[in-house]
């Protein structure tokens, strides 16, 4: 038992060593990374100490771009699971260690989640009573709850698998199937769960018609799979771009017929909605209209939402197209469904539910300069994560950072000697 913890102490050291390690590319990476962190860091400090009123949000409309950040996250942390599909279930094996990629993604894009939920917390002090067995949990009837638990419960899992994987293959052993094969198949399940819990906080909300339709949870799935796997499909070129890590365009490939039918279901289900709200034509079409058209006056989301309509429309059209077979158009077929999904999701669906309040009151959000740093503060946070993760995970991979080599540097002792071994 010693031996095994004192094995896996020297492991976590010299992974930790090896994110302090890096040519002039990494190391302004991450500066601008550690900048923006601290800047968003600052900004955040200002919100705590004054209030929400910091913000652009009001009683009027009381989720802003933190949720609207939270909920396409929770979406790019789904879609891990399109890789561990094709691997586990269809037997892939060029995709199995990016399945690795893909998780540590996942394990960023939930942690990014949880800082968002945690600054649209007006007192976050008060986050204790969310704490089961110290205070009011309020499960099973709270979705609120339902969501700490999945999304708390994904991270775990995502977090096991990995770091199971990564330490076996350091180890130079295979890993016990019993060990992390039973948390795949469960984490299959789990990914699908936290995007549908996340939909079900929406409509569950009987009091906000634009929300309260069950094509919500669907829609959500397909914008995810979407989204996710194009977010992969750029950060594995970086990858291969930056590093000698063998990733092959047939891999590549494989992720871009996930994006381009998830893609052509997700435009499908948006047709759906629209004909809903427009075709019955009830006074719960109020909020559509502010939406894609305007209402009394207020466009503000208008030039916003058709914007992601022409983005997700131009994706779609490439995605299908065999032009995309390119990487150069594939990398932007996806910054467009990126960005496209990400107003969609963002600013085109948590904003308008608010817009006009029951009461018909018309009161139109905009984010804060404040808002906005913490926000990049918040992404910069899960970009450093996701490239410490990444500066671990690929000597590992390669066999470059290995229990094999352990004694030589220890003989060594020479950070310097390291350092060039590991580049070598």
């Amino acid at each position: 038992m010693l031996t095994a913890t004192r094995n896996y102490l020297i492991f976590l050291l010299r992974c930790i060593r090896l994110i302090f390690m890096g040519d002039w590319r990494y190391y302004l990476w991450v500066g601008l990374l550690t900048a923006f962190c601290l800047m968003g860091l600052n900004a955040y400090i200002k919100q705590l100490v004054h209030g929400l009123v910091a913000t652009g949000m009001s009683d009027q409309v009381s989720w802003g771009v933190y949720i609207a950040n939270f909920t396409f996250l929770v979406g790019v942390a789904a879609a891990a699971v399109m890789l561990v599909i094709p691997v586990y279930i269809y037997g892939n094996e060029e995709l199995h260690d990016l399945v690795i990629f893909g998780e540590l993604l996942a394990v960023a894009a939930i942690l990014m989640c949880l800082s968002f939920v945690m600054v649209d917390l007006g007192r976050p002090d008060r986050f204790w009573h969310l704490m089961p067995g110290i205070g009011k949990f309020n499960f099973p009837s709270s979705i609120l709850s339902w969501d700490v638990i999945v999304l708390n419960g994904y991270l775990v899992l995502n977090l096991h698998i990995c770091g199971y994987l990564l330490y076996t293959r350091y180890q130079g052993r295979k890993p016990a199937k019993w060990f992390y094969i039973p948390f795949v198949f469960i984490g299959i399940v789990w990914a699908v769960s936290i995007h549908t819990v996340t939909a079900f906080l929406y409509v569950g909300l009987g009091g906000r018609p634009f929300w309260n339709s069950a094509v919500v949870g669907p829609r959500f799935i397909a914008s995810a799979f979407t989204a996710g796997p194009a977010l992969i499909i750029l950060a594995l070129q970086i990858i291969r771009r930056t590093t000698d890590y063998r990733i092959t365009d047939r891999a590549l490939m494989t992720l871009r017929g996930i994006v381009q039918i998830s893609m052509l279901i997700n435009v499908f289900l948006l047709l759906n909605e629209v004909f809903k709200e427009f075709y019955s034509d009830t006074l719960h079409v109020a909020s559509a209209k502010y939406l894609f058209f305007g209402l009394h006056g207020h466009h503000a989301l208008v030039p916003w939402i058709w914007t992601a309509i022409a983005f997700n429309l131009t994706s779609m059209a490439l995605l299908v197209l065999p032009a995309s077979r390119s990487l150069k158009w594939l990398d932007v077929a996806c910054i467009l469904a990126i960005v496209g999904i990400w107003i969609e999701k963002g600013m085109g669906l948590v904003i308008p539910g608010f817009i006009p309040t029951p009461l018909g009151e018309m009161v139109e959000y905009t984010p804060t300069l404040n808002e906005t740093l913490i926000c990049l503060g918040i992404w910069a946070f899960g970009f450093l994560c996701y490239t410490l993760f990444l500066r671990m995970a690929i000597p590992i991979l390669q066999g470059r950072l290995s229990k094999a080599n352990e004694h030589w540097t220890k003989a060594e002792g020479s950070e310097a000697r390291l350092h060039a071994f590991l580049q070598s």
